[in-house]
């Protein structure tokens, strides 16, 4: 007789599930869907193309959340029949099925409970990231563009929407820094956790004689705001300068001075924004990302949170949240919640799903009074 015992995992399933199912509310997630539905139905909707967008996104999304809680609590059920399956039959390879399947349910649970631990006010909007190169000369440009791709990646995988919003590029090797929007519900809340300074341990294949280079790049995610109407920016507050956009190594790629750079004399905030054609384009867009820091700074001085959503990133020893090793022991490890990978280059191809929920998990944690 085979020894098959899944009763007290199958339990703990079930008590993780039931308390997803508490705060997802299938019901009203339902409900939501019909009054999605009906709009999307409205021939009059697509005549205001950011709002049809948006109630498409939002019922798409909705669906998709629906989906993966009814799909999970079939799943759920169709593992305890496979278990009793297999001690019927007596049948080693039911039982071998019966105990991966339980392995990946494990894993999908957990992933639908970190989810439900995206309450905070803003972490249902999309975000844009911000990555600038920090100490390290051209190690720190070419490993702030390795964080850019990883990201893209990682968005790319998920079936994100990203817009490049800006982009220097570094004289040497890498970029000096970028900005990107990926618009999908839920992405701030998901990447906020991955704001703060990242370093990379490697071997240079900049320098000489084999020598170690230890470098830095900052993360910044901020969310996606429609308007900031709260924040009202005097114009004697901003100094606006125009220049051509360009590719790597100073390569034109306009002809006009269409590429828009605002600053906010105040604070020293400076928005660049050279992803559209038009100059009236990159500024009003400019406007817009100007208008999401100064609210979120607003918000920050007012509730004494500034470290919740953006903090002060310094890119340098001290301040780092993950470090990077590539050489000797290859390894990724997070420095606030002790999650590590074995295998850099599935990370740096965008396998971060294990960090981030980790980092959701931590940020969540019971704190000492």
């Amino acid at each position: 007789m085979i020894e098959l015992d899944l009763s007290a995992d199958i339990q703990a399933l079930r008590t993780t599930f039931a308390n997803i199912r508490e705060v997802v509310n299938p019901e009203g997630l339902r409900d939501k869907i019909a009054a999605l539905e009906e709009q999307a139905a409205d021939p009059e909707l697509w005549s205001d193309q950011e709002n049809a967008q948006k109630v498409t996104s939002a019922l798409s999304h909705a669906k998709a959340q629906l989906a993966k809680v009814e799909k999970a609590e079939g799943r759920i059920d169709d593992l305890e029949v496979m278990v009793e399956l297999a001690i019927e039959m007596d049948d080693q390879d039911t039982a071998d099925e019966a105990r991966t399947e339980l392995a990946a349910l494990e894993k999908s649970i957990g992933d639908l409970e970190v989810q439900t631990l995206l309450d905070g006010e803003f972490d249902e909007r999309g975000a844009v990231v911000t990555i600038r190169s920090g100490a390290g000369g051209d190690d720190a440009t070419d490993f702030a563009e390795m964080l850019m791709r990883m990201y893209l990646r990682w968005a790319e995988r998920r079936g994100y929407p990203v817009k490049v919003l800006d982009t220097s590029y570094a004289e040497g090797a890498g970029i000096k820094s970028t900005t990107f929007e990926i618009d999908s519900p839920f992405a701030y809340g998901t990447l906020s956790v991955e704001a703060g300074t990242h370093r990379l341990a490697r071997i240079s294949p900049f320098g000489s004689a084999d020598k170690r280079q230890t470098s830095f790049a900052a993360v910044e995610v901020i969310p996606v705001m429609e308007e900031a109407q709260e924040v009202d920016i005097p114009e004697n507050d901003l100094r606006i300068d125009v220049f051509r956009s360009s590719g790597p190594g100073g390569q034109s790629v306009n002809t006009t001075d269409s590429a828009v750079r605002i600053t906010h004399i105040p604070t020293g905030i400076v928005i660049s924004m050279q992803n559209e054609k038009s100059q009236i384009q990159n500024r009003a867009a400019a406007m817009r990302l100007l208008q999401t820091r100064l609210l979120l700074l607003q918000k920050e001085q007012e509730a004494a949170k500034k470290k919740e959503l953006a903090g002060t990133i310094t890119a340098s020893w001290g301040d780092q949240m993950r470090s990077y090793f590539l050489y000797g022991q290859q390894l990724v490890k997070d420095l606030r919640t002790g999650y590590e990978s074995g295998n850099p280059t599935t990370v740096f191809d965008g396998d971060l799903d294990g960090f981030i929920n980790a980092g959701i998990r931590w940020r969540k944690r019971p704190t000492e009074d």
